[in-house]
């Protein structure tokens, strides 16, 4: 049953795209509103528009005039893991080879045994104030991926805590085949198709099925046998593509219609034609340029080309360990070359789009009413600022987080 209508007022700025995946151009086209109001029904926006001309309701909020912006949402976060990778970084900085890394015990293999080790409710406590520092970040939406497990028991464990934490955030949760054994592949993605994803599908674990499909990785063929098992389950698939070699992950995922291709650091002509030509959104990942020190992903390129381009922060132990959206947005402006407006759009509908979703990231009517008022009166704080956090309240379907 919901609550009494609320209206929000002392909004200095209400700063929003259009609804709906914005492609190219159309990303940087935003709708400014100076001294506004939302009506927020339920958890829905009813009305919005000048705080002269708002209607009445049983309770009112004044935000004491500060901007507002959508409420963000990170497609594309690895938040359940166990154990960590601090012996990792160190090693690398001090110029030590991933590969020696991993001969030593250490990399992503590390992270797999920890969390293979560790039970839903361990795993579920672990995550917990990484998630809840991504929503006081201001991201009211956030996918998070399994693929630390492994063994299927463990990826089962897995989004099984995903499902626990839903209670208490809004994730949407991806089974992600994200590293082969290193032996018997085959069977063990036959595996995958046959008994792993039937089993997520039927107990309503996982929206999508996301492939890294790179080198080091699953190659194009069995990434297609194992989209083709998502599908026939009903399931969205997704990829990690492009990440270090272009081996044709990008053009398989928007020749059958996935909702993203993340990571792209090493696309080029080829891929960004793709991506620009189909409805498969672009999601690039500032954090793993700045702490592993890659090429950030040709972001400009994309738009200029006519992709549909999405921030995520890419939270995980091992290349990308960023807990603020806000951040990642602004790593975004000064790494892959968006414009502010373009960065806001990216982190709003065009990663709702790269989940799926179409009921948020836009404040209009009949939108989930997830927004965010920030400290000062402009919104472009949020693309300016690094560290700290210029968002001083989130509010997730009208109630205050």
């Amino acid at each position: 049953m919901s609550g009494p209508d609320t209206l929000f007022t002392g909004i200095s700025q209400l700063v929003t795209p259009h609804p709906g995946p914005q492609r190219g151009k159309a990303m940087s086209e935003l709708v400014v509103m100076r001294d506004a109001a939302i009506l927020v029904r339920g958890d829905l926006i009813e009305w919005i528009g000048p705080e002269r001309g708002a209607p009445q309701a049983a309770q009112v909020v004044d935000l004491g005039g500060v901007a507002v912006v959508p409420g963000l949402i990170d497609p594309h976060t690895h938040a359940v893991w166990a154990g960590d990778r601090l012996a990792d970084f160190e090693a690398r900085v001090k110029g030590v080879p991933y590969e020696e890394i991993l001969a030593l015990g250490g990399g992503i293999r590390s992270t797999m045994r920890a969390t293979a080790k560790a039970s839903v409710e361990g795993l579920v406590a672990l995550a917990r104030p990484r998630l809840q520092a991504l929503l006081a970040s201001g991201a009211t939406t956030i996918e998070v991926k399994s693929g630390y497990g492994l063994d299927f028991g463990a990826e089962l464990r897995m989004l099984r805590a995903v499902r626990e934490l839903q209670a208490e955030f809004n994730l949407v949760p991806t089974l992600l085949v994200h590293v082969p054994p290193t032996s018997g592949r085959a069977e063990y993605v036959d595996g995958v198709c046959r008994e792993l994803i039937p089993e997520v599908a039927a107990a309503g674990l996982a929206a999508a099925v996301d492939v890294f499909c790179e080198r080091e990785a699953f190659s194009v063929d069995e990434t297609r046998q194992i989209f083709v098992a998502a599908r026939q389950h009903d399931l969205n698939i997704k990829v990690h593509a492009d990440q270090f070699h272009a081996i044709g992950g990008t053009e398989l995922a928007c020749e059958m219609g996935a909702l993203s291709v993340d990571h792209l650091e090493a696309s080029r002509v080829r891929q960004i034609r793709s991506l620009a030509t189909s409805k498969t959104v672009a999601t690039v990942l500032p954090g793993v340029s700045l702490h592993l020190g890659l090429p950030a992903a040709p972001a400009r390129k994309l738009v200029n080309g006519g992709a549909c381009v999405a921030v995520g922060t890419d939270l995980n132990p091992g290349s990308s360990p960023l807990f603020s959206l806000p951040l990642a947005l602004a790593l975004s402006v000064r790494l892959n070359g968006l414009t502010p407006a373009e960065a806001l759009t990216a982190c709003t509908v065009n990663a709702a789009a790269a989940l799926g979703l179409g009921d948020r990231g836009a404040l209009v009517p009949g939108q989930r009413a997830d927004f965010l008022a920030l400290h000062g009166e402009d919104w472009r704080d949020l693309a300016y600022a690094l560290g700290g956090n210029v968002v001083s309240g989130v509010f997730v379907g009208g109630v205050k987080r």
